[in-house]
């Protein structure tokens, strides 16, 4: 008799078709991203490992704003992963323009105030390294100058990740929440293919 394997659910930040509490708070092991949504509970609360972008505005606003670290799912984090390593955003991510560093003190860079921040808040700070991302991009196409064109998404890197990281044999690996709709930069119709080839051939489900 085969033993049952443990379930790992990839939590997007899209709405949901029904309520999901249920399946997501009984998990395993729950990977969410940035700022993860409430939905009315549809979401759940469980947070195994939270998975952030430690470029731009979004993370200057989450460390510039105390309640972040009193958010529901920041504190149930028994980790936190920063999808750039600083190599990778040094050699392709774009300075904001003067005038936004010295006014409104934009960075390209967080990730040492990120430590800072999180560390200070008892979390556990993990930084994935420049090899994942090149192989995580290259496996959707973004290889040479495209690298400083199209960025892929969080919730991309971390379903690679996943696949990467836990024993399919072990695990069973099922994502909700994602549409492949947003930033301009992102590769959406091209990262949905990837997942939807993945459902296909069974290594991850969506949760339905």
């Amino acid at each position: 008799m085969g033993t049952q394997k443990r379930r790992l659910i990839v939590v997007g930040n899209a709405d949901l078709p029904r309520d999901f509490s249920e399946e997501i708070d009984s998990a395993d092991y729950v990977l969410r991203f940035n700022r993860p949504r409430l939905l009315d509970g549809w979401s759940g609360t469980k947070t195994s490992c939270l998975m952030m972008c430690n470029s731009g505005k979004p993370m200057q606003r989450k460390l510039e704003d105390h309640s972040f670290l009193e958010y529901k799912f920041f504190k149930q984090a028994e980790f936190i992963t920063l999808v750039y390593h600083p190599y990778i955003l040094k050699a392709y991510f774009a300075l904001p323009r003067l005038s936004s560093r010295l006014l409104k003190h934009r960075r390209r860079d967080w990730t040492d105030k990120a430590i800072r921040v999180f560390g200070g808040a008892n979390k556990d700070v993990v930084i994935k390294s420049a090899q994942f991302y090149l192989e995580a991009c290259a496996e959707i196409g973004i290889e040479g100058n495209k690298l400083k064109e199209w960025f892929p998404s969080t919730g991309y890197l971390g379903i690679w990740d996943c696949l990467k990281q836990f024993d399919l044999a072990e695990w069973e690996i099922y994502i909700c929440g994602f549409t492949w709709q947003g930033w301009k930069h992102h590769a959406w119709s091209t990262e949905e293919k990837w997942v939807r080839e993945r459902i296909d051939e069974g290594t991850c489900h969506f949760l339905q």
